[in-house]
């Protein structure tokens, strides 16, 4: 039974939430000391994270990054707030989706399914333990590393997919329907801004390896990953 964590403080869509998730065979918690949240996260333990942005306290961008150190368990923000940049903020630290509210219960529990699927499931098996190499890159999924002379970074699923794929196709275009089906399952509920914010995330840890221009946007095709032996 998969175990999803509730982090929201309206009482009565915590019920309602818990309530179809549990008739669907989850098991549930929600957060109860908003002041504590990354310690009942830990002791619950679970595989899945539905996390609201206006929070007590502290809100849910910084409650994503305090579990992003200790875990790379799905989160999806769930938030009344509409606006890119509050989508795109809860991207940049490290949620893998944003749902709006109101929201229908089957887009959820469909956001939910394909997300436990990516990182539990038989597909997700087929990426653990082993490495990509590439242009002297190395991509650890198991621990999800990804190194380059003597550095390393750390990296979310997400990326590490996105890194697997132009990995495995290096100098080659790929384009971004690949890139869409091979990461999202539910292509349908996927805001095509989606993929931009993870290709710039892929981008700042190239960066951080000293690996500068190496993602490279093909216009009207897709994206090249073009990293030199020993650059």
């Amino acid at each position: 039974m998969r175990k999803i964590f509730i982090i929201e403080d309206d009482p009565s869509l915590v019920v309602l939430l818990e309530e179809h998730l549990q008739k669907f065979g989850y098991e549930t918690c929600s957060a109860q000391n908003f002041e504590k949240v990354t310690e009942e996260f830990q002791t619950f333990a679970p595989d899945l994270v539905l996390l609201d942005v206006n929070l007590p306290k502290f809100d849910g961008y910084y409650w994503c990054r305090q579990m992003r150190s200790c875990s790379t368990c799905p989160i999806l923000f769930i938030s009344a707030r509409e606006g890119k940049m509050d989508q795109v903020m809860a991207l940049e630290n490290g949620a893998d989706d944003y749902i709006t509210k109101p929201f229908d219960y089957e887009i959820v529990m469909a956001k939910i399914k394909s997300q436990l699927r990516r990182a539990y499931g038989t597909y997700a098996n087929n990426y653990h333990d082993r490495n990509v190499k590439a242009g002297g890159l190395t991509l650890d999924f198991e621990r999800l590393f990804l190194s380059y002379n003597q550095k390393k970074v750390e990296l979310s699923l997400t990326e590490a997919k996105i890194l697997d794929e132009m990995m495995k196709k290096h100098e080659h275009v790929v384009s971004r329907d690949r890139l869409l089906e091979k990461i999202w399952d539910e292509q349908a509920f996927v805001d095509d801004n989606t993929l931009n914010v993870y290709i710039a995330r892929v981008r700042k840890k190239l960066k951080e390896l000293e690996i500068y221009n190496a993602l490279q946007t093909v216009r009207g095709a897709g994206y090249r990953l073009y990293v030199g032996e020993g650059e």
